[in-house]
C-alpha cells in the first residue's frame, strides 16, 4: 500500500475501499466485511449510516448529539438537515474524501 497525497492506494492504483471488485488487485484486497449483528428494539432511534470522509473526522457520539435533535421529529426534511450538517462539520474539519451519509429512522423496525 502506498499513501498517495494522503489518501492509501492498493499497488499505488486505487484507493482501498475502490480495489475490493478488481482481480489484479485480490491478492492486497479483501472484501470480507467486519460485521456486527445488533438487535433492533425501542430504545434505537436512528442509524447513521457514512463513509469514511465523516467518520475521519467526526466521532460516533459527536455525530449522535448533531443529529439526534433533528432526527426527533422523525421527518424527511429534518433528516435531510442532520445530514447536510454531519457533511459541513465534517468538511468544516478538513475532510477532502467522499462522504456520504444516510439517516435512517429505526422504530418502525423495533420489536
Amino acid at each position: 500500500m502506498v499513501n498517495y497525497r494522503g489518501t492509501w492506494r492498493v499497488q499505488g492504483s486505487l484507493a482501498v475501499s475502490r480495489g475490493i471488485g478488481d482481480a489484479h488487485l485480490k491478492q492486497w484486497v479483501v472484501s470480507d466485511p467486519d460485521t456486527t449483528t445488533l438487535g433492533v428494539d425501542s430504545q434505537c432511534e436512528f442509524l447513521i449510516l457514512a463513509s469514511d470522509g465523516l467518520w475521519d473526522k467526526v466521532e460516533n457520539q459527536e455525530a449522535v448529539d448533531i443529529a439526534r435533535p433533528l432526527c426527533i421529529s422523525n421527518d424527511k426534511a429534518s433528516r435531510m438537515t442532520a445530514c447536510r450538517r454531519l457533511v459541513e462539520t465534517a468538511v468544516t474539519r478538513g475532510s477532502t474524501d467522499d462522504i456520504s451519509i444516510v439517516i435512517i429512522q429505526l422504530q418502525q423496525f423495533s420489536r
